[in-house]
């Protein structure tokens, strides 16, 4: 994998993390992973010039908004993107609640039940991915993957509060 145009560190802000039970955990820890061990990631230029990278990815939220705090490698800032929450809410609510509905069925239903299930959870994945792609259209460019991946840490900052 080139040593450009990519994410090679991740950090979520602990004090924007929502409360999540150990199956979530375990699910941004995995996000967190595999979007270090593969990605591709680049800022979308402008005709200024931008760094190619590697980027460190800082994630926070702010006033009901996530920031996307995009530094180098050495940490120093680069840009900062800002999106509301608000056209996410839909789909964070529905996937919150398919996964719920997964955790729950991996304990007590037959595999083919839980394999509907997990397809329902993959097509809302999918659905927050496109909406993340496309709220970030124009500011950097990621492929499909980097982006579930991405979709799944924004998941991990969403405020109980905000999704009810």
């Amino acid at each position: 994998m080139s040593a450009t145009h990519r994410i090679c560190r991740v950090e979520l802000d602990e004090e924007s993390l929502a409360p999540a039970h150990a199956d979530a955990e375990h699910e941004r820890d995995i996000a967190i992973f595999d979007l270090i061990e593969s990605n591709r990631f680049s800022l979308f230029d402008s005709g200024q010039g931008v760094p190619t990278g590697p980027f460190a990815l800082h994630l926070a939220l702010l006033d009901n908004k996530l920031m996307l705090d995009i530094r180098d490698e050495a940490d120093q800032p680069i840009r900062v993107i800002v999106l509301s929450l608000s056209p996410f809410r839909r789909v964070v609510k529905d996937y919150f609640a398919i996964c719920e509905s997964y955790y729950d069925a991996i304990r007590r239903l037959t595999p083919a039940q839980i394999e509907a299930i997990d397809m329902a959870r993959r097509g809302l994945h999918n659905e927050g991915c496109e909406l993340l792609m496309e709220r970030l259209e124009g500011k950097v460019t990621l492929d499909f993957e980097t982006a579930r991946r991405l979709f799944t840490l924004v998941c991990a900052l969403f405020p109980p509060a905000f999704i009810r």
